[in-house]
């Protein structure tokens, strides 16, 4: 099931959305580009979690700017795609609903609480966690409270078969949150693959389905 676009339309133009993909997308390049290799990039400017909380750390920059600096950072094609599929499809409506300055704010707010939540489960790590997903995930929390009945175009694969179909946002996002919730657990035993930082992902949502309550501007909080 993958989304690719709503049917919620948008009163002004979503500049603070357009700007932070088109940013991730620059800072990609840099990565691809780079004479130090992406896995040496990751270990100098991602958000390392035992630095997080020791504040110890040989990277070139102090451990709290990391917080900033790796959610816009990818590990790959792929990771970069679907991060910024997810934010155009949903950013522009949360965007239009809280303004750019508030907008800017609450991205940047979800994406620290998710890195904190993935430290506050592995305090020891020493890997460094990159990618938008955490932020991105604020906005999916916050979208389903403000639209759960907003219809998402989506790919349906049925083997080689593939149809489009109209689906509540509530639904889409719900099936997403499922998902990291249950991989979070999986991952977070003896077993559990440590390439995902789930908990980052749900931290994300639980934060934006909070911070957007407190966020909206007076004039659109008729819906609470």
């Amino acid at each position: 099931m993958i989304p690719y676009k709503d049917d919620n339309p948008t009163s002004i133009f979503p500049l603070v959305t357009i700007g932070i993909i088109a940013a991730n997308i620059f800072i990609f390049v840099l990565q691809l580009t780079s004479h130090s290799g992406m896995r040496e990039v990751a270990y100098s400017y991602g958000a390392i979690p035992h630095f997080l909380l020791t504040f110890e750390s040989q990277q070139p920059i102090p451990p709290v700017l990391t917080l900033f600096s790796s959610m816009f950072m990818h590990g790959g094609l792929f990771h970069l795609g679907g991060n910024m599929l997810y934010l155009w499809i949903f950013g522009n409506n949360i965007e239009d609903r809280l303004g750019h300055m508030r907008f800017i704010f609450f991205y940047l707010l979800c994406g620290v609480a998710a890195a904190y939540s993935h430290t506050l489960i592995n305090p020891d790590s020493m890997t460094p966690m990159i990618g938008a997903s955490g932020a991105v995930s604020g906005i999916l929390g916050a979208y389903v409270l403000l639209f759960p009945r907003a219809n998402v175009h989506t790919l349906l694969f049925f083997g080689f078969f593939v149809t489009t179909v109209r689906i509540p946002a509530l639904i889409v996002i719900v099936f997403w949150a499922i998902i990291q919730f249950i991989n979070g657990m999986l991952s977070s035993g003896p077993h559990g693959g440590g390439g995902v930082a789930w908990f980052a992902h749900i931290g994300g949502f639980l934060t934006g389905l909070a911070a957007i309550k407190l966020l909206l501007p007076r004039g659109n909080r008729q819906w609470l």
